[in-house]
C-alpha cells in the first residue's frame, strides 16, 4: 500500500554521502539554507499579500538540511531564528512553532523511519503540537481570529485534518526537491 512503502533508503545513502565532506562545506550549506528560510518566513511581513503565499516555503529548506544532517538541521533552525530576530522579529513566534518545526521534524524523520506514514505521522504530530501551542497556551492567532483560542474537540480534529494533509504534502515535495537537488549537494 501507498502510505507503508519504504521511502528513505535512498535519503539515508545520501547522509553517508553529505557526511564525508568537509565540516566547511556543511557549515556553509546549512547557513544557505538559513538564510533562504529566513529570507521566506520573513516574506509575509515584507510583501504583503503575496509574500504570505511565500512564507510556508521557508519549510523546505530547514527540511532538507534535516534529510541530510540532523545536527546541521537543527543548526539550520536556530540560525534561522536568529535571523528572523534581525529581519521580521513578528515572525518568531509563528516560524519556531510552525514551519520551522515541521521542517525539522519531517527531515529528522526521514533518518528513524522507513515508512511513509511514520514520516508524515511525525510531521503531522509536531505541526498539530506547534499550533495547539500557539492557539491554547500562548492564545497567539495563529489561525486568524476566526478560531477561538479555547480547547475544543471540533477545533482539534481540524487541525488534526490540517497537519496531517500539510504534513503529507510537504513529504511528497521534499522526496521531488530532494531527488533533484541529491545530484547538485553530493558531487
Amino acid at each position: 500500500m501507498y502510505f507503508f512503502e519504504p521511502i528513505s533508503d535512498e535519503v539515508r545513502l545520501s547522509q553517508l554521502i553529505f557526511n564525508r565532506h568537509k565540516k566547511t562545506m556543511k557549515l556553509i550549506l546549512g547557513s544557505i539554507f538559513a538564510c533562504m528560510a529566513a529570507i521566506l518566513q520573513a516574506a509575509g511581513g515584507y510583501l504583503p499579500g503575496i509574500g504570505y503565499f511565500l512564507s510556508p516555503l521557508a519549510t523546505a529548506p530547514i527540511l532538507l538540511c534535516s534529510m541530510f544532517s540532523i545536527p546541521f538541521g537543527v543548526m539550520s533552525y536556530f540560525l534561522t531564528i536568529m535571523l528572523l530576530f534581525i529581519l521580521q522579529p513578528t515572525e518568531l513566534i509563528v516560524f519556531p512553532f510552525t514551519t520551522g518545526l515541521l521542517g525539522l521534524g519531517i527531515g529528522a524523520s526521514f533518518y528513524f523511519f522507513r515508512k511513509r506514514l511514520s514520516i508524515i505521522a511525525t510531521g503531522t504530530i509536531l505541526l498539530m503540537l506547534g499550533i495547539m501551542s500557539l492557539l491554547f497556551i500562548f492564545h497567539f492567532p495563529v489561525l486568524g481570529p476566526a478560531v477561538s483560542d479555547s480547547f475544543s474537540f471540533l477545533t482539534t480534529g481540524s487541525i488534526f485534518l490540517f497537519a496531517f494533509l500539510y504534513s503529507w504534502l510537504w513529504v511528497e515535495i521534499a522526496l521531488i526537491i530532494f531527488k533533484r537537488l541529491k545530484m547538485i549537494i553530493i558531487k
